[in-house]
């Protein structure tokens, strides 16, 4: 069977190469005898792919050595709970700053809340539906602040920050789930960066944090020991068990990417991808797509017929010709093409020639 272009927000579709990797390793890694998934994470083996795991991810985006790398269980989520166990106690206000440009950044705000920390939303776009990301000034960021936390791509409603905000001495924290590893970033502006990797890395159950060694060991006392970055990055990210395949399968991908020209490569391919897409959604009027041109994402590109029975119509008809997982957001309906590092340009070439005939033969009212 005719593999899918699968248009997922995540999980979402790896690499083939990677893939083909994998099954050919599924039953005997090297010469061990056994998968990566039956293989001790206290073997040499294991550390090994570990090592070079990480090793390949500092060369891709270029992580200064002052920096830790950590993967951790429990994916972006939990991690909206771990920043401010973990930093709110830089600075004697504890005080921790959110912008909220969609779901994700709010939930995270939330959950400082809950924590019980003196958390302050500086800017939001709640109002406008989410449809730009804020405008962020550095004179807007408190400076007795302990971090800054962005959501710097918003999956569900599809906007990125075109921008790295200036924070002047307070720590930037950023959630990248949906555009890690899509394009080159200067790690060096932010003080933690952290991201799912179940959209543009490897399989879904595990988080990926880069965080500055100077922002460790200040964890909250009532911090639980497997949310303590500090307790994690001085066990090299094996204080227990590891998702082993997990990082086994990132470790894949980091290599396809760099195999494949690097970010700046990666970077130029996702720009021609959405490009495409966005050119045609611009120059017609069966679709819209409601993200102001500014803050449009490259990875999720969010667009609809204007009519729930016709949205629903399009995602079954493009599921049925090999175009799947093109529904919206549950909590925002419409459409939604998440284009990540693995979908090739012939799958976004084959959604506009669909998005084309779809709008020929359902004429709206």
């Amino acid at each position: 069977m005719e593999r899918a272009f699968n248009f997922s927000a995540g999980p979402s579709m790896l690499p083939l190469p990677v893939l083909n990797r994998a099954a050919a390793e599924m039953t005997c890694y090297g010469s061990t005898g056994m998968s990566v998934m039956e293989m001790s994470h206290r073997s040499a083996e294991f550390r090994d792919i570990l090592e070079e795991t990480e090793g390949d991810l500092r060369r891709l985006m270029d992580i200064p050595g002052n920096y830790k790398v950590l993967f951790l269980q429990g994916g972006a989520s939990m991690q909206f709970a771990s920043v401010p166990l973990n930093l709110a106690g830089i600075t004697p206000s504890r005080k921790v700053l959110y912008a909220l440009s969609g779901h994700f950044s709010a939930k995270a705000y939330k959950e400082a809340q809950k924590l019980g920390f003196y958390s302050k939303c500086i800017a939001t776009t709640q109002d406008d539906g989410y449809d730009h990301v804020p405008e962020i000034t550095p004179d807007m960021v408190d400076q007795d602040a302990s971090y800054l936390h962005i959501c710097f791509n918003n999956t569900m409603i599809g906007t990125k920050y075109p921008y790295i905000p200036e924070t002047g001495r307070v720590p930037l924290v950023a959630d990248m789930s949906s555009c890690i590893v899509s394009e080159p970033v200067d790690v060096s502006r932010f003080g933690a960066i952290y991201a799912g990797t179940q959209k543009n890395i490897a399989p879904a159950g595990m988080a990926i944090v880069i965080v500055r060694d100077d922002l460790l060991g200040k964890a909250d006392e009532k911090t639980p020991t497997m949310l303590d970055w500090r307790i994690a990055a001085d066990n090299s990210s094996m204080y227990n068990t590891p998702p082993c395949y997990t990082i086994y399968m990132a470790g894949l991908v980091f290599k396809w990417i760099l195999e494949t020209g690097g970010l700046e490569a990666i970077r130029e391919r996702n720009l021609e991808k959405a490009g495409l897409l966005y050119d045609y959604l611009d120059s017609q009027n069966y679709y819209t797509a409601p993200v102001k041109p500014g803050s449009r994402s490259v990875m999720n590109v969010t667009f609809a017929t204007g009519d729930e029975v016709l949205d629903k119509k399009f995602a079954d008809e493009a599921s049925e010709n090999g175009l799947k997982n093109l529904s919206g957001h549950r909590s925002v309906g419409g459409l939604r093409a998440s284009i990540y590092n693995a979908m090739p340009i012939e799958g976004v070439e084959r959604l506009v020639s669909f998005m084309k005939e779809f709008a020929a033969s359902n004429p709206k009212n």
